[in-house]
Protein backbone atom coordinates (compact mmCIF):
# COMPACT_ATOMS: atom_id res chain seq x y z
CA UNK A 1 0.00 0.00 0.00
CA UNK A 2 1.41 3.36 -0.98
CA UNK A 3 1.26 6.45 1.16
CA UNK A 4 -1.02 9.15 -0.19
CA UNK A 5 -0.52 12.84 0.35
CA UNK A 6 -3.50 14.52 1.94
CA UNK A 7 -2.97 18.23 1.40
CA UNK A 8 -5.33 19.36 4.17
CA UNK A 9 -3.24 17.46 6.72
CA UNK A 10 -0.50 20.11 6.67
CA UNK A 11 -3.08 22.80 7.37
CA UNK A 12 -4.62 20.72 10.16
CA UNK A 13 -1.22 20.02 11.69
CA UNK A 14 -0.20 23.70 11.46
CA UNK A 15 -3.47 24.76 13.12
CA UNK A 16 -2.87 22.26 15.91
CA UNK A 17 0.68 23.55 16.49
CA UNK A 18 -0.55 27.15 16.55
CA UNK A 19 -3.35 26.29 18.98
CA UNK A 20 -0.86 24.59 21.30
CA UNK A 21 1.41 27.66 21.22
CA UNK A 22 -1.59 29.85 21.94
CA UNK A 23 -2.71 27.55 24.77
CA UNK A 24 0.75 27.87 26.30
CA UNK A 25 0.68 31.67 26.01
CA UNK A 26 -2.84 31.95 27.46
CA UNK A 27 -2.26 29.50 30.30
CA UNK A 28 -0.72 32.11 32.64
CA UNK A 29 -3.86 34.22 32.05
CA UNK A 30 -6.07 31.33 33.19
CA UNK A 31 -8.03 30.92 29.94
CA UNK A 32 -8.15 28.42 27.09
CA UNK A 33 -8.14 29.44 23.40
CA UNK A 34 -11.88 28.85 22.94
CA UNK A 35 -12.68 30.77 26.12
CA UNK A 36 -10.60 33.65 24.78
CA UNK A 37 -12.67 33.60 21.58
CA UNK A 38 -15.88 33.72 23.64
CA UNK A 39 -14.57 36.72 25.59
CA UNK A 40 -13.67 38.42 22.32
CA UNK A 41 -17.17 37.79 20.94
CA UNK A 42 -18.79 39.22 24.07
CA UNK A 43 -16.47 42.20 23.88
CA UNK A 44 -17.62 42.94 20.33
CA UNK A 45 -21.29 42.06 20.89
CA UNK A 46 -21.63 43.93 24.18
CA UNK A 47 -24.03 41.32 25.51
CA UNK A 48 -25.49 38.02 24.38
CA UNK A 49 -27.60 35.23 25.75
CA UNK A 50 -26.02 31.84 26.23
CA UNK A 51 -28.20 30.54 23.39
CA UNK A 52 -26.96 33.30 21.06
CA UNK A 53 -23.34 32.51 21.90
CA UNK A 54 -23.87 28.79 21.32
CA UNK A 55 -25.41 29.57 17.91
CA UNK A 56 -22.58 31.96 16.95
CA UNK A 57 -19.94 29.36 17.79
CA UNK A 58 -21.83 26.38 16.42
CA UNK A 59 -21.71 24.68 19.83
CA UNK A 60 -24.30 22.67 21.68
CA UNK A 61 -26.15 24.39 24.51
CA UNK A 62 -24.44 22.00 26.95
CA UNK A 63 -20.94 22.88 25.71
CA UNK A 64 -21.65 26.60 25.87
CA UNK A 65 -23.17 26.17 29.34
CA UNK A 66 -19.97 24.52 30.56
CA UNK A 67 -17.83 27.30 29.09
CA UNK A 68 -19.96 30.13 30.44
CA UNK A 69 -20.13 28.50 33.87
CA UNK A 70 -16.34 28.48 34.02
CA UNK A 71 -16.09 32.08 32.81
CA UNK A 72 -18.71 33.16 35.39
CA UNK A 73 -16.87 31.31 38.18
CA UNK A 74 -13.61 33.00 37.14
CA UNK A 75 -15.31 36.40 37.32
CA UNK A 76 -14.61 37.14 33.65
CA UNK A 77 -18.25 37.51 32.63
CA UNK A 78 -21.45 38.49 34.40
CA UNK A 79 -25.04 37.36 33.99
CA UNK A 80 -27.84 39.89 34.20
CA UNK A 81 -31.47 40.26 33.19
CA UNK A 82 -31.93 41.55 29.64
CA UNK A 83 -33.46 45.02 29.86
CA UNK A 84 -35.38 44.41 26.60
CA UNK A 85 -36.69 40.94 27.51
CA UNK A 86 -37.06 40.53 31.27
CA UNK A 87 -37.45 36.75 31.04
CA UNK A 88 -34.02 36.40 29.42
CA UNK A 89 -30.56 36.51 30.98
CA UNK A 90 -27.66 37.96 29.04
CA UNK A 91 -23.94 37.65 29.51
CA UNK A 92 -21.53 40.59 29.48
CA UNK A 93 -17.84 41.01 30.13
CA UNK A 94 -16.99 41.92 33.70
CA UNK A 95 -14.42 44.63 34.38
CA UNK A 96 -11.91 41.84 34.98
CA UNK A 97 -12.90 40.22 31.67
CA UNK A 98 -12.43 43.49 29.80
CA UNK A 99 -8.98 43.89 31.29
CA UNK A 100 -8.06 40.29 30.47
CA UNK A 101 -9.28 40.71 26.90
CA UNK A 102 -6.55 43.29 26.29
CA UNK A 103 -3.95 40.74 27.44
CA UNK A 104 -5.52 38.12 25.18
CA UNK A 105 -5.26 40.50 22.22
CA UNK A 106 -1.58 40.98 23.04
CA UNK A 107 -1.01 37.21 22.96
CA UNK A 108 -2.91 36.93 19.66
CA UNK A 109 -0.62 39.63 18.23
CA UNK A 110 2.38 37.63 19.39
CA UNK A 111 1.12 34.55 17.54
CA UNK A 112 0.61 36.72 14.43
CA UNK A 113 4.19 37.96 14.87
CA UNK A 114 5.49 34.38 15.05
CA UNK A 115 3.62 33.54 11.85
CA UNK A 116 5.17 36.61 10.22
CA UNK A 117 8.63 35.49 11.34
CA UNK A 118 8.04 32.01 9.96
CA UNK A 119 6.55 33.02 6.62
CA UNK A 120 7.71 36.59 6.11
CA UNK A 121 5.29 39.51 6.01
CA UNK A 122 4.00 38.79 2.49
CA UNK A 123 3.60 35.08 3.21
CA UNK A 124 1.74 35.81 6.44
CA UNK A 125 -0.59 38.21 4.60
CA UNK A 126 -1.24 35.60 1.89
CA UNK A 127 -1.94 32.97 4.55
CA UNK A 128 -4.36 35.31 6.32
CA UNK A 129 -6.18 36.06 3.08
CA UNK A 130 -6.44 32.39 2.11
CA UNK A 131 -7.51 31.34 5.62
CA UNK A 132 -10.22 34.03 5.56
CA UNK A 133 -11.45 32.80 2.17
CA UNK A 134 -11.39 29.15 3.27
CA UNK A 135 -13.22 29.83 6.52
CA UNK A 136 -15.93 31.74 4.67
CA UNK A 137 -16.19 29.12 1.92
CA UNK A 138 -16.74 26.48 4.61
CA UNK A 139 -19.58 28.54 6.12
CA UNK A 140 -17.61 30.05 9.01
CA UNK A 141 -17.76 33.60 10.27
CA UNK A 142 -16.55 35.70 13.15
CA UNK A 143 -18.93 35.13 16.06
CA UNK A 144 -20.91 38.29 16.63
CA UNK A 145 -20.28 39.69 13.17
CA UNK A 146 -21.00 37.62 10.08
CA UNK A 147 -19.37 40.31 7.88
CA UNK A 148 -15.85 39.99 9.34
Amino acid sequence: MTSQSYKFHLLLHSAHLLEERLRSRLSPLGVQPRQARALDALGRMGQASQVELAREFGLSAASMSTMTSRLLAAGLIERKVDERELRTNVLTLSTRGQSLLQKIYHEWQEIDREIGEGLGIEGAERLHSLAFQLRNALGGFTPGDKDL
